[in-house]
């Protein structure tokens, strides 16, 4: 990766974390599940309203690094209005690019989530990146909570 665009990547995550997008409790939500990283303390809840498969509401919520508030601040903008078969899908492929061997075409297809592409070169910093996205995971597997 060329360093203009590293640059440009390192100042997407950063503004992520300053300013990150549906980061608050919701009272209404369908569904919710906490992800944790005990390597360094990343602690996020992932919060869905889901009304016919149809993510109308997604937020989040917890204390992390600046990679993991991020990723869930992107992941927030990106999955709110999918219907939930896609939103599993995409989770998983997101998930997937990340992995050191993953692809990292995807990844830069994906407009600012591919600011995370740079975190595979600290592998130890991918739990960081996919917590959000294995708590979403878990979100989703969950039973509706307002049914």
């Amino acid at each position: 990766m060329d360093s203009p665009l590293q640059e440009l990547y390192q100042e997407i995550i950063l503004e992520h974390n300053r300013h990150p997008r549906h980061a608050h409790a919701m009272d209404d939500a369908t569904h919710h599940a906490k992800g944790y990283n005990p390597n360094c303390g990343d602690d996020i809840q992932v919060f869905l309203r889901i009304q016919n498969d149809i993510i109308m509401d997604i937020s989040f919520q917890g204390e992390g690094c600046a990679i993991s508030k991020a990723s869930a601040s992107l992941m927030t903008e990106k999955l709110c209005g999918q219907n939930i078969r896609d939103a599993r899908q995409f989770s998983s492929d997101i998930q997937a690019a990340l992995c050191d061997s993953g692809n990292s075409e995807f990844l830069r297809t994906q407009g600012e989530l591919a600011a995370l592409e740079g975190v595979k070169k600290f592998p130890i910093r991918l739990k960081c990146a996919t917590l959000a996205w294995h708590a979403f995971d878990k979100t989703i597997a969950n039973e509706p909570q307002n049914e």
